[in-house]
């Protein structure tokens, strides 16, 4: 546990506790009320556009003087393929049909990676967060250099110790050790590539030793207790994210938030069909019927993502919330609900323990 210490001081942290950068569902309440506490609140920017990403991190800014990160993601472009497109659709229209509308004649690449993104990178030097949160991969080597030469920290997500190499040999300062418990998006580099889904215990070990950087776990980690754990294993901090989503500076809806409460947070399942990239959440009628037996892949990320969104904004006009992404660790049912602040002092208490 010698490297905790180092870590909390470099960016002036009380606590060892990260607050997971959740698109859509973070805000700056959150990051604010988690970094005030003494951990670090987090921001997600890469869901929306740069004018949206500006006035997040300036509300932020307003609420706390303390350290907070914001996290973009990193993907390739999305392959377009005009015929999985048109099959994916197909296999969609009946869900479409069942909410009174038709399905799309073509879908929208609607998610801009960072990676070449001018704005978004002019945005972080101008606003200097002190931490900066890589996901799906890394920038280029210009921007890790100059974002750094700023002075600000960076982190990177692995899921297993080959794209740990690469973020060390392209000079982040930290990992964010991913394991197939998280909730959300898995941060893997390339979807194509085999994927060995280690828990956040043993990649934690893999990774312990093989780099000289400071490790985050991140993955089904909800109490005190489990953050205790992941030190123990090597990590410097831990990274929570479902623990999270019932606080009421979540932007969670209500529909979100009952299904949390409920038996069906105990069902939780890696899937790419809302998105086109494998991501943790609760099980829901689109999953269903995108898994089924004989269903086409569906569109590559971020593309199927528009399908799924516009099912969802269609059925939500009807309360209905079986087509929304409902993401979830396998942690789900120990949720608390508390204020962010609460939460990080209630996780501080049960670490000491």
């Amino acid at each position: 546990m010698t490297s905790i210490q180092p870590f909390l001081d470099r960016l002036g942290l009380q606590l060892p506790i990260i607050q997971a950068p959740m698109a859509g569902i973070s805000t700056p309440r959150m990051a604010a009320a988690v970094s005030n506490a003494g951990g670090l609140g987090s921001l997600a920017i890469g869901s929306g556009t740069v004018a949206q990403a500006r006035q997040m991190i300036v509300d932020t800014y307003a609420l706390t003087d303390r350290p907070f990160n914001v996290n973009v993601f990193c993907h390739a472009p999305a392959v377009r393929d005009a015929r999985r497109e048109a099959a994916w659709l197909a296999h969609l229209a009946p869900l479409f049909a069942e909410l009174g509308a038709t399905a799309p004649a073509a879908l929208g690449e609607i998610y801009e990676t960072f990676i070449g993104n001018e704005a978004a990178f002019e945005l972080l030097l101008e606003q200097r967060p002190a931490v900066v949160s890589f996901h799906f991969g890394l920038p280029t080597p210009p921007q890790i250099a100059a974002l750094r030469q700023a002075g600000i920290y960076t982190l990177a997500t692995a899921t297993n110790l080959r794209e740990a190499v690469l973020i060390e040999q392209a000079g982040v300062d930290a990992i964010v050790a991913q394991g197939v418990e998280a909730g959300g998006h898995r941060g893997v580099f390339d979807p194509q590539a085999p994927d060995e889904r280690h828990s956040a215990s043993v990649l934690l070990r893999l990774l312990a030793g093989r780099t000289a950087l400071p490790l985050i776990a991140a993955g089904g980690i909800m109490d005190g207790q489990g953050i205790r754990a992941a030190l123990d294993l090597g990590a410097a901090a831990a990274q929570l994210g479902t623990a999270f989503l019932l606080c009421p500076e979540s932007s969670a809806n209500a529909g979100y938030r009952a299904n949390l409460k409920s038996e069906r947070a105990a069902a939780t399942r890696l899937t790419s069909v809302l998105s086109g990239r494998l991501a943790r959440g609760m099980v829901n009628r689109l999953i269903e019927h995108g898994e089924a037996p004989g269903s086409p892949p569906p569109a590559d990320y971020p593309v199927a993502y528009d399908a799924a969104k516009q099912l969802n904004a269609l059925a939500s006009q009807h309360g209905n919330s079986e087509f929304a992404a409902q993401w979830a660790g396998q942690g789900a049912t120990l949720a608390r609900e508390m204020g962010a602040a609460e939460l990080v002092l209630t996780l501080a208490r049960e670490m000491a323990r």
